[in-house]
């Protein structure tokens, strides 16, 4: 199966296009309070320009950080990526609560969605996630690994883990907020040739 990577933190056209030519499956599209927060507009010019097969991501912390109707109609997002202690009693549409990434922030699901992203306790800080219990996790569903990743750890992070996905933000940046070409298309490669080598662990 091929690895799911996504580049985080999206806020320009020139983001998103090396992300897509690193060879990137999705980009994530903050809408949280963030360095990296975009507006509709901003967001709408970036997902217009992708390449057709990009996954986009809308990036929450609780469906009360945007419009998610306005964002559903202007952007069209393959995934709302919301925290899943903020989803209960949350009042989505059934339309979008059928494309929800709940995250989980250092801890275990009590049950497992098909898809799970696992992340540290303070998204974007470059803090590592418990490695430990995300390979619990993906041993039971799909499993999106973020929280601290980079170009130089992805690759142990892979054969530690064992996730379905990777997700990185500030550890492909120059400065916060802003994505360097080069580091997005080192982490790509480190994290495609990590997934490449086969492992005989059961």
């Amino acid at each position: 199966m091929t690895l799911f990577i996504k580049i985080c933190g999206i806020r320009d056209g020139e983001a998103a296009h090396a992300a897509a030519n690193a060879g990137a499956n999705a980009i994530g599209l903050v809408f949280a309070e963030s360095a990296r927060r975009v507006d509709i507009r901003t967001a709408k010019e970036v997902v217009c320009d992708l390449p057709w097969h990009m996954q986009h991501v809308v990036v929450l912390r609780s469906p009360g950080d945007a419009p998610l109707g306005e964002l559903d109609r202007e952007l069209k997002p393959d995934w709302l990526q919301i925290d899943a202690e903020s989803l209960p009693g949350a009042n989505l549409d059934p339309g979008l609560r059928h494309r929800v990434l709940p995250v989980y922030r250092d801890r275990e699901p009590d049950t497992y969605p098909p898809v799970v992203l696992f992340e540290s306790a303070r998204s974007g800080a470059g803090q590592l996630a418990n490695w430990e219990t995300a390979a619990r996790i993906a041993r039971k569903t799909r499993l999106i690994l973020a929280g601290g990743l980079n170009p130089e750890n992805v690759g142990q992070a892979i054969r530690e883990v064992r996730p379905w996905g990777v997700d990185v933000s500030s550890g492909v940046e120059s400065t916060p907020g802003a994505k360097d070409p080069e580091l997005i298309y080192r982490f790509v490669r480190a994290a495609r040739e990590a997934s490449s080598v086969k492992d005989n662990r059961p």
